[in-house]
């Protein structure tokens, strides 16, 4: 049976899983997917679907079998149980894609990185994280590393924060309120940094292309998305423009209140944590994903906004009409 092109994805009801799935779909790849119940309702019928959890070695190692390539894109959601559960999880895919000779995908973070990295963020820059998330994640890499060492190959594509229709737990929907019209925009930094944002679709398309492009990839290879460079200024006039509010307000993010709940309500704790990443400039050197592709997949800031706004719900009803999606142009 031929597997070259047939891929397990973990985290496929999440957001850079199942834009990478979607993807991989219209490329012609074959898609299997582990999830916790295979029969509920909204699921993709082009997927495979397999009932599973990514915190039982078992159960990847059986979803895993005959594939050539594990998109690692799962996460404990809402930052809780990084501590017990990431490190667990990217065992069983390393133990999984070294049974089948499959190449890991992993979606890089920039909680990686301290201060002293920015602002431009290299493939080679230092990693000395001021927080928990960034240890571990610093911790995941290492591990893919060591594992290259004995031939698992992994790829490892960094990025800013995500947007896109799948983003619902993102930076960018604190922004603005989900399932709500645009009244007003919170902005966690200074409006006059720039800042690196990464379009899922744009993301999913660059994945695809990674992988068709398997001989020039290392052994373990780490590439930097670099996405929308852009600073608050520029996204709050797109927002903006999509919901035709020219006058709207941009307030700063309440951090005092992050601070005042953070032993109460986790998610808040880890986004104060991650506060030093708003008060630099951010951005990620994509030259090395430029010299492997020819260009990097790239939505126009407008369109990409407005298809992100249009999937939270947050446009008036006359702004959701289904239109065709245009593909992402090089640049």
């Amino acid at each position: 049976m031929n597997t070259t092109r047939k891929v397990l994805v973990l985290g496929a009801t999440g957001g850079f899983g199942g834009e990478t799935a979607a993807a991989l779909l219209r490329r012609g790849w074959q898609v299997r997917a582990l999830v916790r119940d295979a029969t509920r309702p909204g699921l993709s019928p082009d997927i495979e679907w397999i009932d599973g959890d990514a915190m039982r070695a078992d159960d990847v190692l059986a979803a895993a079998r005959g594939v050539a390539v594990i998109v690692h894109a799962v996460n404990p959601p809402g930052y809780r149980h990084w501590s017990t559960r990431v490190l667990p999880m990217i065992d069983h895919t390393i133990a999984a894609a070294r049974a089948n000779g499959a190449r890991i995908v992993l979606p890089g973070t920039v909680y990686n990185y301290g201060p002293d990295a920015l602002p431009l963020l290299h493939e080679d820059s230092p990693q000395h994280p001021l927080t928990r998330k960034g240890a571990i994640r610093v911790e995941l890499e290492r591990r893919l590393e060591r594992a290259a060492n004995e031939g698992v190959r992994t790829v490892i594509l960094r990025c800013g924060d995500f947007f896109g229709t799948r983003t619902a737990s993102s930076w960018f929907a604190a922004l603005v309120k989900p399932g709500r019209p645009v009244r007003a925009m919170l902005y966690p930094g200074r409006r006059d940094l720039r800042h690196a944002w990464a379009y899922l679709p744009d993301v999913a398309e660059t994945v695809v292309r990674l992988l068709e492009r398997e001989s020039a990839l290392a052994v373990f290879e780490r590439v930097h998305f670099g996405g929308h460079w852009i600073d608050g200024n520029a996204l709050a006039n797109a927002i903006r423009a999509a919901a035709s509010q020219p006058r709207l307000r941009v307030r700063a993010f309440p951090w005092w209140l992050a601070t005042l709940a953070a032993p109460f309500v986790t998610l808040l704790r880890e986004l104060r944590e991650m506060r030093y990443l708003w008060q630099r400039p951010l951005q990620l050197d994509n030259r090395k994903l430029v010299a492997l592709l020819g260009a990097e997949p790239h939505t126009r800031l407008a369109q990409a906004v407005e298809t992100t706004l249009r999937g939270m719900h947050c446009l008036p009803a006359a702004d959701t009409a289904k239109r065709p999606a245009p593909l992402p142009s090089p640049r």
